[in-house]
């Protein structure tokens, strides 16, 4: 049975310029124990898609369509019943580690807030646990340093922090966002490290939002790339990698620098992501596409299963990207 099951999501706004379609028609499921990566450029609709899930729109916000978590609808619910799920259930690490923390409080009140709110414990059963956590996201020194203000931490380590707050209740689903981009490459690489081995040993299930496919390439058994609010192609990790079936997942790939190839020019995809406010008729890529035709431009393609295995939304056949 899968944990989460999303059918056709969809997200708008409400804007003085008018409605904002954001998400459009999303599908996916996650299994137990899973990774999924969600890539796509800024403004695809992949951080409005988790935000959607959790209740956390902006007010001029709605979705609609269908999430259920267990087999139960989550989608829309009252803010009472999501703050059964959140943190005891579903948990988020939020883009930004430098802002997602209080700067005026201590990094031990914002983690025992939530294990006595969520969990009922008294302020001592919560430090411990509280320091427990932080041993086991590898933050040295974690009896005295939980006193500490998060300005006194390193973007990595306030990182870890975060993630030792989302993992604090055990939830059975984490959703990271973008949750290596203000880091270097070396830190980048120990907190996924870190992801992993949380996952071996919670079973935790992620969702993980990301710029970087070399992160997904090493850490998600699947793959869904969003364009224009848009999925365009949903496969197995590796079969993505190794024969991409959408124009922009190839242009995406092909983006990426490869050390075999030195001093080859990089690849780029010509033109910039779509305008929501005023999205082309036909497919959303098909402005910038090199193979896009008279259909591209009129009409959009549904997201249909070509090969048993994979979903994609593309008028061209595959043989001929």
């Amino acid at each position: 049975m899968s944990l989460l099951e999303v059918k056709d999501l969809g997200v708008q706004f409400q804007t003085g310029d008018g409605i904002v379609s954001a998400v459009n028609g999303v599908n996916f499921t996650l299994e137990k124990g899973k990774t999924l990566g969600i890539v796509g450029e800024s403004g695809s609709g992949k951080s409005q898609t988790v935000f959607s899930i959790m209740g956390l729109l902006a007010q001029n916000g709605w979705a609609t369509g269908s999430v259920k978590f267990d087999g139960v609808e989550i989608l829309n619910l009252p803010e009472q019943g999501l703050n059964k799920i959140r943190a005891e259930k579903i948990a988020m690490i939020f883009q930004d580690p430098m802002t997602s923390l209080n700067p005026y409080i201590k990094v031990s009140e914002q983690l025992m807030e939530v294990l006595i709110l969520h969990k009922g414990m008294n302020r001592e059963e919560a430090l411990a646990e509280s320091i427990r956590m932080l041993d086991a996201v590898r933050i040295p020194e974690a009896a005295s340093r939980i006193h500490l203000y998060p300005h006194e931490f390193s973007g990595g380590m306030r990182q870890r922090v975060m993630i030792a707050m989302a993992l604090l209740c055990r939830p059975e689903l984490l959703i990271a966002d973008e949750p290596t981009t203000a880091l270097d490459v070396t830190v980048q690489a120990q907190i996924m490290d870190l992801l992993a081995d949380l996952q071996k040993d919670f079973g935790t299930s992620i969702i993980l939002i990301t710029h970087d496919l070399g992160v997904v390439a090493g850490s998600c058994e699947d793959t869904l790339v969003m364009y224009g609010g848009k999925v365009m192609e949903y496969a197995n990790t590796t079969d993505l990698f190794k024969t991409p079936s959408h124009p922009y997942t190839k242009g995406l790939l092909s983006a990426i620098p490869r050390l075999d190839h030195v001093g080859s020019e990089l690849h780029t995809i010509p033109g910039n992501p779509p305008n929501m406010m005023n999205m082309p008729v036909g497919c959303p890529f098909s402005p910038r596409c090199e193979h896009a035709t008279d259909q591209c431009h009129k009409e959009p393609a549904a997201l249909v299963n070509y090969d048993g295995k994979r979903l994609r939304a593309c008028h061209k056949p595959v043989e001929e990207i």
